[in-house]
């Protein structure tokens, strides 16, 4: 007693036959490699010969300090605001013109870094940078505190 499974044409069938797909991918991996050679060129031009221009040095930095007690000092060596102003002055006709560093400590006032500022602009200098030092990190407790003082 043999028993017999009937088969409908109405079934659907559950599984993908992958074999035509990865057929189709080798095909266009193929077709890709033998192109891509083909779409790269390069186009033959003749670049233009030309010297080139020696880059500008610029001048060495005009370093100006003041500490809390006022007095001035160029490139580390103390001097009076006449001969600052002069040093400004010659500073001025150079070509280019030097950048002005300012050192000045934290705790001098604010009228002598306003008195060296307005120094340097009356002498045509227009390039001025203040030089810090690096802030270590600190704790917000100790930055609080800080801020109040």
């Amino acid at each position: 007693m043999a028993m017999q499974i009937e088969s409908s044409d109405d079934d659907v069938m559950s599984e993908i036959n992958m074999t035509p797909f990865v057929d189709v991918m080798l095909v266009l991996l193929i077709i890709f490699l033998v192109t891509l050679p083909l779409v790269h060129h390069s186009v033959n031009i003749q670049l233009p010969k030309v010297t080139s221009q020696k880059l500008i040095e610029l001048p060495d930095p005009i370093k100006i300090s003041v500490d809390v007690m006022g007095d001035y000092r160029l490139n580390n060596e103390p001097i009076t605001l006449d001969i600052l102003r002069t040093t400004l002055h010659e500073g001025k006709q150079r070509e280019p013109q030097p950048i002005v560093h300012l050192y000045a400590d934290q705790d001098v006032r604010y009228e002598l870094v306003a008195k060296l500022l307005a120094e340097v602009h009356q002498s045509g200098l227009s390039k001025i940078g203040f030089v810090t030092q690096e802030q270590t990190p600190q704790s917000p407790a100790s930055l609080s505190s800080a801020l109040k003082n």
